[in-house]
């Protein structure tokens, strides 16, 4: 079975697992207080041209987004997200479980707008009820979404403006964070998330690492007693150095970003293979997520040889289905992937 159902389902980059064995011994003090975090601050800093920012490492994305939500929000304030958002619909009430309510806002294709997110805002305080709701405090959204698709600068910057219009924390998860960086037609860069949000994270866990994420913060009010919130909400390793050696990798030579364009060179290629096809997609997504619209009998021929999700049914007949792909997908299964689409589709 070749697998393109997610883009975790292998363990690390080959570098990444050298350096964990040439530092297995060292002696290091916990909790991210090492060498190695504090070089792996200094790389992502400079690669976001942030040197104010505050960089800290978690365990993984539904600690990261907890712990950053719990943060940022007041108990009587929620969170501005698309429908399809990951923290509504991916970690199992979470942010719920720790007293936050998700406020969504409907979006065809993972996306919301800076229209939406002042709306939302502009209904709830000319509600005559408005103290008996939850009060927008923030704005999650994810880079790349759910959806495979991006936001364009000049998008994130409308969202950005209007939550500092009117007082909104703005969070991006970008657990994906480097297929974004890396698709083609992306006018986003890292030093723009780090001017246009308060907070948001570098995922590792689907670019390369074997777990964790960095959470760069350049908002003060963020930063002060941040580490109290990742502690109480168990994003904290006590072996805090296995993060740190983890980013230090990735970003020392840029090694996330050429990884991340690899996993985007494959996705464009099976991509491309449906097109040729006619084959429609649910998302026009040019990210390592692709999302083609099946017939009943195409998705059975896939399922001979391919693992892949099912996203959604569109009807009796068609079925929207997920391929991913990561830093570690194989040309060969690709090739393999491309051909069987050619002939299955073609």
């Amino acid at each position: 079975m070749i697998r393109f159902e997610c883009d975790y389902a292998e363990g690390a980059h080959p570098q990444i697992m050298q350096a964990m064995m040439e530092t297995n011994m060292e002696q290091n003090p916990g909790y991210s207080t090492d060498e190695h975090c504090q070089r792996a601050r200094e790389y992502i800093r400079r690669a976001c041209q942030a040197p104010d920012a505050a960089v800290e490492f978690l365990v993984g994305g539904t600690q990261a987004n907890v712990t950053v939500i719990s943060a940022c929000l007041k108990p009587y304030q929620g969170a501005l997200c698309a429908a399809s958002g990951h923290i509504n619909v991916h970690e199992t009430g979470a942010m719920e479980a720790y007293g936050y309510k998700a406020l969504t806002l409907e979006s065809p294709d993972g996306k919301i707008t800076a229209e939406q997110v002042e709306k939302a805002w502009e209904d709830h305080i000319h509600n005559a009820s408005h103290e008996h709701m939850v009060q927008p405090g923030m704005v999650y959204i994810s880079w790349p979404t759910e959806c495979g698709t991006l936001y364009s600068k000049k998008e994130l910057t409308a969202i950005s403006q209007v939550c500092r219009k009117i007082g909104l924390k703005l969070f991006v998860d970008g657990a994906r964070c480097g297929y974004g960086l890396a698709a083609p037609g992306n006018d986003v860069t890292l030093k723009d998330l780090a001017e246009l949000t308060d907070v948001f994270y570098i995922g590792g866990t689907k670019v390369g690492a074997l777990f964790g994420e960095a959470v760069v913060i350049t908002n003060l009010e963020i930063q002060k007693d941040f580490r109290y919130y990742i502690k109480q909400h168990g994003g904290m390793l006590a072996k805090g150095r296995l993060l740190g050696i983890q980013f230090e990798t990735l970003f020392k030579e840029n090694l996330y970003g050429q990884i991340a364009q690899h996993a985007i060179d494959l996705a464009m290629q099976i991509r491309e293979a449906f097109v040729k096809c006619g084959v429609p997609f649910l998302f026009d997504s040019v990210t390592n997520q692709q999302f083609p619209i099946l017939t009943a009998e195409q998705k059975e021929e896939f399922e001979k040889k391919y693992a892949f999700e099912l996203w959604e049914e569109v009807d009796k007949e068609h079925f929207a289905v997920r391929f991913c792909t990561s830093w570690a997908t194989r040309e060969e299964n690709v090739k393999a992937l491309t051909e069987d689409i050619i002939r299955i589709c073609g």
